[in-house]
């Protein structure tokens, strides 16, 4: 209790703590839009389940991770050496885990561009997926990024409460969140192949941090924030030739 008054007190301890909340919120994005767009291929009546059971299960991934800090720190300790790099298990989990992204982002963009109607993407009054199926994928993809948080949390402070509670609101975040942008990416085809472009190049990133090439965080999320912005504009002049187009079908008719 003293050492939680002391923490609860320290000036700094607050600073850590709203900086590992932005920067766990920021890196939840990936695991959020993987959600999104993993769910949106099960039956309506499924969705909400699912994304809560994703979520749900990123919270407990990351606190157990948590509780076992001594042992995700080793996990950066190098295991082989493989042309001049030594690979640790958090780089191998890591290239896992951006091998199943690009494979995943891939065949989600083949069947958005196939011709054959069948198992598409945009197709949303038949599920493509089963719920076990997506749960396990979330699953997998949770374990990557749950590795990759925590081992991000642990560089930035030693105060395992101030983990925990950075943590907790990640994932209320990601919670309240996680309906509202599934719902928009559903509701617009092309943000849809946005998103599977993000997932591509986040996978891209997982390879690479893998196998020793650092790319800094900003740079991926300057990007994406770019590149959302212009989809903003590209659906903002659709909605007004639309309106124009409309209107001028209302005042041929008269």
């Amino acid at each position: 209790m003293d050492y939680l008054m002391q923490l609860a007190a320290d000036p700094a301890a607050w600073v850590a703590l709203v900086t590992l909340i932005a920067m766990e919120v920021v890196l939840g994005i990936d695991n959020l839009i993987f959600i999104s767009i993993l769910t949106n291929k099960l039956p309506e009546a499924d969705r909400e389940r699912a994304r809560r059971i994703g979520i749900g299960l990123a919270l407990v991934m990351r606190l157990i991770l948590l509780g076992t800090v001594a042992i995700i720190v080793q996990l950066t300790e190098p295991i082989f050496n493989l042309f001049g790099h030594g690979f640790s298990w958090r780089d191998l989990i890591l290239i896992a885990g951006g091998l199943f992204l690009v494979w995943k982002a891939t065949k989600e963009i083949h069947h958005s561009v196939d011709p054959d109607p069948h198992d598409d993407l945009f197709d949303t009054k038949k599920a493509a997926l089963g719920f076990s199926a997506a749960i396990t994928q979330i699953l997998i993809l949770d374990l990557v990024f749950s590795i990759d948080s925590i081992i991000t949390a642990v560089g930035m402070t030693e105060h395992i409460p101030i983990m925990i509670i950075a943590v907790v609101v990640t994932v209320a975040v990601m919670l309240l969140a996680a309906t509202p942008m599934a719902n928009f990416i559903n509701a617009n085809p092309t943000v849809v192949m946005l998103a599977l472009s993000f997932l591509l190049m986040i996978g891209m990133t997982l390879i690479a941090e893998g196998f020793g090439v650092h790319v800094p965080k900003g740079y991926i999320y300057a990007a994406m924030a770019f590149s959302a912005g212009v989809e903003v504009l590209n659906m903002v002049a659709r909605r007004r030739a639309k309106r124009r187009t409309e209107a001028r079908k209302a005042e041929a008719k008269k």
